[in-house]
């Protein structure tokens, strides 16, 4: 109900009666949705229609009873309008929320995922190697009976910093993720042989020998694994999912559920344009006279081309079908038709590192800080690019501009790393990194590049 303080006066008159049709825009079911019926409006109506009844002469002052009684009708018919707009919206994917959202989900199969459970856990550098030693994010853990974890964040220990706590993730979401350091199966304590970086970090080379990394898994506890996705991510996964029985957008949604998929980009060049051949995007492509894809060989058992971008927790190949690449063609093998076979590749991972001189203004927060926060705005940006999408110099500036304390970044500079899987010179920085279509960006998140 108003506060009699500020009581709701009729100003604009509704012509004409209330009672039927108005000049004013509609409400209720219109082309841009439901729109319900604001509060003042229902009282605007009631007085307008109070007065055609009892007369022009009515007392609709602050104190008089009947405009009460009609400001409390008013205010229940309001709330009726409000849980009507709720249920219209409740019924599509675009506006539905809480509940109703998980609802639609499940129509369509595709029920709201698990998020991953999250922890902390302290690591020890044993030995004394000449040369700090790092360990970047997504290196993977494990526990006596199983369970895969990750680092989520870039650590670096040497002499002088012999420990470090690094956030950790568990690999595959959901509550199993949810790990209790109290009961000694549960407790990380190795890393994955598995793990490409596992088997660099035990190479022979400088300062390396002797040096062990302790894992103390005694206070890590992963919580979380029950949390589901949100409103907002639940719902573009929706947006995007397919509405046929089969087709390429259905194999990339499945594969793109597997834990470890970063993106996914699936081409079915003989059911398609394959829109990446170099005759797209020229003026002299005569596509009566050409072919919009190659021809098939008659000893390729492939019909179409998934290509994945792992996470940096995921392990490509692995003994016993455990592997990124058995788990993905495990998840689409249902969906593709008899006799095409999908093609599944690793997409090239290229390493992108900045370079800054940094301006602070106000900033309390220690160097070391400030960088890892720069780091991981960044690194939320990158991580989020497509496959073949540049990584732009603009987006890159903006993520850190909005870093508090920072005045100005000056001579941001973006390297591109040639991928491991190929040798060869650094090219020399620019102002964006332009990337293939089979490549995607990896941030090297090293903080010695940027200097105050």
């Amino acid at each position: 109900m108003p506060d009699q303080s500020s009581p709701i006066t009729p100003t604009t008159p509704i012509t004409p009666s209330p009672t039927g049709p108005t000049t004013e825009a509609a409400y209720g079911v219109t082309d841009h949705g439901f729109v319900p019926k604001p509060y003042a409006r229902l009282v605007t109506e009631r007085f307008e229609l109070a007065r055609e009844v009892f007369g022009a002469d009515l007392d609709l002052g602050p104190g008089s009873v009947i405009r009460r009684l009609l400001e409390v009708t008013a205010l229940e018919d309001a709330r009726t309008w409000s849980a009507l707009a709720g249920a219209y919206d409740d019924t599509f994917v675009s506006t539905a929320g809480g509940a109703a959202l998980t609802a639609l989900g499940a129509e369509l199969g595709l029920p709201r995922p698990y998020l991953e459970a999250s922890g902390e856990l302290r690591l020890t550098l044993r030995g004394t190697p000449s040369l700090p030693v790092v360990v970047p994010r997504g290196v993977r853990l494990l526990t006596p009976r199983g369970d895969d974890a990750a680092t989520d964040a870039r650590v670096e220990l040497s002499v002088q910093q012999p420990q470090a706590t690094v956030p950790v993730v568990a690999f595959h979401p959901g509550p199993g993720g949810n790990l209790d350091s109290a009961r000694p199966e549960q407790r990380i304590t190795a890393w994955n042989p598995q793990d490409p970086w596992r088997a660099e970090f035990l190479a022979v080379g400088p300062g390396k020998a002797g040096v062990e990394i302790e894992i103390d898994g005694a206070a890590a506890r992963l919580t979380g694994g029950e949390r589901r996705w949100p409103d907002a991510r639940y719902r573009r996964l929706l947006l995007r999912a397919p509405r046929s029985l089969w087709n390429a957008e259905a194999i990339r949604l499945a594969a793109a559920m597997v834990p470890g998929v970063r993106q996914v980009q699936v081409s079915d060049v003989y059911g398609g344009l394959d829109i990446h051949q170099s005759i797209f995007g020229t003026l002299d492509g005569n596509f009566i006279d050409r072919l919009f894809g190659d021809e098939a060989t008659a000893a390729s058992p492939f019909g179409l081309d998934v290509l994945v971008a792992p996470t940096p927790a995921a392990i490509w190949g692995g003994p016993g079908g455990g592997g990124l690449h058995d788990a993905v063609r495990r998840a689409i093998d249902d969906l593709r038709p008899l006799g095409v076979v999908p093609r599944i590749r690793p997409a090239v991972e290229v390493g992108v590192v900045l370079s800054a001189r940094l301006v602070l203004r106000g900033s309390t927060t220690p160097p070391d800080q400030l960088k890892a926060r720069l780091l991981a705005r960044v690194a939320e940006y990158v991580d989020g690019l497509g496959l073949g999408e540049e990584v732009r110099h603009a987006a890159v500036l903006a993520a850190m501009m909005a870093e508090p304390g920072i005045a100005d970044v000056v001579d941001l500079k973006l390297t591109k790393f040639p991928s491991a899987l190929h040798a060869g010179a650094v090219p020399p920085a620019g102002p964006n990194v332009r990337l293939a279509a089979n490549e995607i960006a990896v941030l090297v998140e090293d903080p010695k590049g940027l200097t105050q």
